[in-house]
C-alpha cells in the first residue's frame, strides 16, 4: 500500500501543476465590459461596438498591446444589463498582430445583442472576475475596463464587487458616458463621473475618463485604452497621450 502511495504521489503533484503550467501566458488579461443595457439603443450599442474595435486596430494601441514582455494581449469583450444578463460577445482572444485585433473587431461587430435591463455593474465586475480566473492565460496585470451611462442599480453593492476584484489582483478602470443631455446622476445626485471614482474603480492606478459632447465615445474609448495598456509597459508609456482629463483614485 505504502509503495503504491509513493508510486502514485508524482502523478497527483504533476496533475496539481498541470493546470499553472498550461496556461498561456500574456502581458495582460483585459476585460472590455460595455453597457447594454435598455438605455443604449440598438444605433448606440452599434456606436460603442465600432469605437473598440476601431480603438483595437489602432496602430498606436496595438503597439503597445504587442509590446510587451511576451508580446501579447488576451481580451474578453462583455456586455451587460441587469444582475441576470451579463454576456460574453467575443470570447477571450489572444491578441499578437494586426490579423488578431481584424478578427477580433470582425467578431465583435458581427454579434448580436444579447444583454437586457438595467445596469448591474457589480454583476459585470463580479462576471469578469470569475472569467479572468478560469481562463487559459496568465496575465502580468489583470484589469476589468467598465463602460457605462448610468449608476449600479438592482444587483449587489458595487463597492462589495470592486473591493473583491481588487483583493483578486484586478484593477478596474472606467469609462462614463455622458453622450446624451448629460447623462444619469450617480447615487443621491451626485455626478456619475464622481460616482465611478468613488464606487466603481479600484486597484493600482486605476482611473475614469469620460465621454461627452467634448469627447466622443470612439476618441474617449481609444485614450482610456492607450492609457491603461501603456501603463503596464513602462518603457512604451510614452507612446500613450495621457493629457485627457482624468480622474484617479
Amino acid at each position: 500500500m505504502f509503495l503504491r502511495f509513493v508510486l502514485t504521489l508524482p502523478i497527483l503533484v504533476l496533475a496539481a501543476i498541470a493546470p499553472a503550467l498550461a496556461e498561456e501566458k500574456v502581458d495582460l488579461e483585459l476585460v472590455l465590459a460595455a453597457d447594454g443595457s435598455g438605455s443604449i439603443d440598438d444605433a448606440e450599442l452599434a456606436l460603442q461596438r465600432r469605437g473598440y474595435a476601431d480603438a483595437v486596430n489602432d496602430p498606436k494601441l496595438l503597439s503597445l498591446m504587442t509590446g510587451g514582455l511576451y508580446e501579447k494581449t488576451a481580451v474578453l469583450y462583455v456586455e451587460w444589463g441587469a444582475w441576470n444578463s451579463v454576456h460574453t460577445i467575443v470570447d477571450w482572444t489572444v491578441i499578437s498582430n494586426k490579423q488578431d485585433a481584424e478578427r477580433f473587431a470582425a467578431a465583435l461587430m458581427a454579434a448580436p445583442r444579447k444583454a437586457f435591463g438595467y445596469n448591474a455593474i457589480s454583476a459585470a465586475i463580479d462576471y469578469g472576475v470569475a472569467e479572468i480566473e478560469t481562463n487559459a492565460y496568465r496575465g502580468l496585470r489583470r484589469i476589468i475596463d467598465i463602460s457605462g451611462d448610468g449608476p449600479n442599480i438592482n444587483s449587489r453593492p458595487v463597492t462589495q464587487a470592486r473591493d473583491d476584484a481588487v483583493a483578486k489582483g484586478v484593477t478596474i478602470n472606467a469609462l462614463v458616458v455622458k453622450s446624451r443631455g448629460g447623462g444619469f446622476p450617480g447615487p443621491g445626485g451626485m455626478p456619475l463621473e464622481e460616482h465611478y471614482k468613488q464606487h466603481v474603480i479600484g486597484g493600482p492606478g486605476s482611473f475614469v475618463k469620460i465621454a461627452d459632447k467634448n469627447t466622443s465615445f470612439a476618441e474617449a474609448v481609444r485614450n482610456k485604452m492607450l492609457l491603461e495598456v501603456a501603463r503596464g509597459i513602462p518603457q512604451l508609456a510614452q507612446a500613450a497621450d495621457p493629457e485627457e482629463p482624468t480622474i484617479e483614485e
